[in-house]
């Protein structure tokens, strides 16, 4: 049996994940660097098992120190390397300096530990914020492909901090046995996930703010014509276990949909499936982010023949509902 180790293991791609590849009969370890935004209940099935043995194959250790990354790779076959310091634009932005660091940091440590123990393959995980913010430039920008990532210029530290890590994963797939992958997410929802006001991304807090309506404002941070390429965790799942096996030494392959939805057509997309009739307040003091990106996924398909299969709707609805359940749980 493999052993897999899986980084950001309790959050919400990693426990999706952690599930499939359960399901799959391999042996899997999550580490958990802080819970500060994954959950353990997370690696819960809905009979309240867990899918994992929490006391033995569950490490919550800090990914910043070398010595817990040592502990966390040994024996273990393949990474899945997900952990990293992500919040919504509020907090990315509010704390550059230490989001650039830590996240360096725990690249650093988690590459060099697996390569030292022996690990065979490893998936990064990369992000479309680290894409050029010249190259994102509204809801009808062209798709973006992969080698329009250089020259760099992100607009954000995180998105810096995840360009490097993607040049250490290159480094090390060409210098050492192991061998790399790199896969770059455009934004991804779904449930679990976290829906608290200071940390979480725009689709669950947007989310929140439609449950609470009318006892709170429906406030859009910026003008809402900044847009965004969704794709559902579902499908996400997918692409990564599909990249362990065919698109290891390919470079790096995006994750997205082609169609770049704006913050405007996703509010009202949950106000419908919220069904209610909720006024939008765009606030214009607050900042938007990049102001529109989507994804040309051809080398997705053509190497790890993947494609989105999760409607928006679809997904706004199973997330919409799994939010509202968990708030109405008592605290």
């Amino acid at each position: 049996m493999k052993r897999i180790l899986v980084t950001g293991g309790a959050g919400m791609i990693g426990s999706n994940l952690v599930k499939r590849l359960v399901a799959s009969r391999a042996g899997v370890i999550c580490v958990a660097d802080n819970l500060w935004r994954g959950r353990r209940e997370y690696l819960f099935a809905e009979n309240g098992e867990p899918v994992i043995n929490m006391d033995e194959d569950f490490l919550e250790v800090d990914l910043r120190n070398p010595v817990a990354c040592k502990r966390a790779v040994e024996g273990v076959d393949e990474v899945f390397h997900l952990a990293d310091i992500v919040a919504g634009i509020r907090y990315v932005f509010a704390n550059q300096t230490q989001v650039f660091h830590d996240n360096v940091l725990i690249d650093t440590n988690v590459l060099k530990a697996a390569a030292k123990a022996g690990v065979k393959r490893l998936v990064y995980v990369g992000t479309a914020c680290s894409y050029p913010q010249e190259k994102q430039t509204g809801v009808d920008a062209p798709p973006l492909v992969e080698e329009d990532m250089l020259p760099a210029n992100p607009e954000s530290a995180y998105g810096w901090s995840k360009l490097v890590g993607e040049l250490q994963t290159e480094l090390y797939g060409r210098e050492t046995p192991m061998q790399t992958g790199i896969l770059r997410l455009h934004n991804v929802y779904g449930n679990p996930t976290d829906y608290s006001m200071n940390t979480s991304q725009v689709i669950p807090s947007l989310i929140v703010k439609a449950i609470r309506y009318p006892s709170e404002p429906f406030s859009v941070w910026g003008s809402g014509a900044q847009g965004r390429s969704f794709i559902h965790v579902d499908d996400v799942v997918e692409g990564l276990i599909s990249m362990m096996t065919r698109g290891l030494g390919q470079g790096p392959i995006q994750l997205g949909t082609s169609y770049c939805t704006s913050v405007r057509e996703l509010a009202e997309m949950i106000i419908s499936v919220s069904g209610k009739t909720i006024e939008i307040h765009y606030d214009l003091s607050k900042p938007e982010g990049d102001k529109g990106r989507c994804a040309d996924c051809t080398k997705a398909a053509r190497v790890l023949c993947w494609k989105p299969l999760r409607s928006l709707k679809e997904g706004l609805t199973r997330t919409y509902e799994w939010i509202e359940e968990q708030m109405r749980k008592p605290t």
